[in-house]
């Protein structure tokens, strides 16, 4: 069980696999209230960084599900290294239809709203969860601004343009499923650059020390091609953020 080889190269140096920065997703720590002993999970929670620094500055507990061997292990690591490691657990694993036995305060999926269907079926996943009075928290692209063309969308590495909303779209979607919206962080195009760009040093760095490796001509082929793809689609047209739900 892993996620494609591509990921698991291009972000092997990433701690936060979307683009936030450390300080965004302290701002999201901060801004949620946590209260000491409050219990996360994370579903699809790659190298745990939100679980290993929120479990030193705000006290929590909780468990971190995914599915790639490499980044499992990296958060493993990363627990040890702040000291938390008695607090936080990480299991790899398949996180879609995953339910904890001990409901959480907090239950999250940052990122990879693949795993309940959609955005929509991830929300009722994590609800499973969920103590009563408790938040979710949803990450997910949307439109900065629409693209012109279904051209400009898989630019974007998205299939179509319907397969994201533009920010008002995507907080009314949440109300017709009956939640309010009580926070929300989002990335801005230096917290994009800082995702996107680290990529590219990290290919490079890793075409040179694996030049006989079969799957090297998939490698130089994304260095070659993300920059400019990136600056032209992305950048300008894909936002993304963290979003704070709680039932109605």
């Amino acid at each position: 069980m892993d996620i494609p080889r591509i990921f698991t190269i291009s972000e092997s140096a990433h701690r936060i696999h979307n683009p936030f920065t450390p300080e965004k997703l302290a701002t999201l720590g901060a801004a949620l209230r946590l209260a000491p002993g409050t219990r996360v999970l994370d579903l699809g929670s790659g190298s745990g960084e939100m679980l290993c620094t929120w479990a030193r500055d705000y006290g929590i507990s909780g468990t971190g599900i995914d599915m790639s061997p490499l980044f499992t292990e990296q958060a493993k690591l990363r627990a040890q290294e702040l000291g938390v490691a008695d607090r936080v657990q990480f299991i790899h694993g398949d996180a879609a239809g995953y339910v904890t036995d001990e409901k959480a305060g907090v239950a999250a999926c940052v990122g990879a709203t693949w795993i309940g269907g959609g955005v929509s079926g991830t929300i009722e996943l994590l609800a499973k969860s969920l103590r009563a009075g408790g938040i979710i928290l949803i990450g997910e692209p949307y439109w900065r601004q629409l693209p012109p063309t279904e051209e400009v969308a898989t630019g974007c590495r998205a299939h179509s343009i319907s397969d994201f909303l533009v920010l008002p779209e995507l907080l009314a979607s949440f109300g017709t499923q009956g939640y309010d919206i009580v926070e929300m962080v989002l990335a801005d195009q230096d917290s994009w650059d800082r995702y996107e760009a680290a990529k590219w040093l990290t290919m490079r760095r890793w075409l040179e020390a694996n030049p006989h490796d079969d799957f090297g001509k998939d490698v130089r082929a994304e260095l070659t091609s993300a920059p400019q793809r990136y600056a032209a689609y992305a950048r300008e047209y894909l936002g993304w953020g963290v979003f704070a739900l709680m039932a109605r």
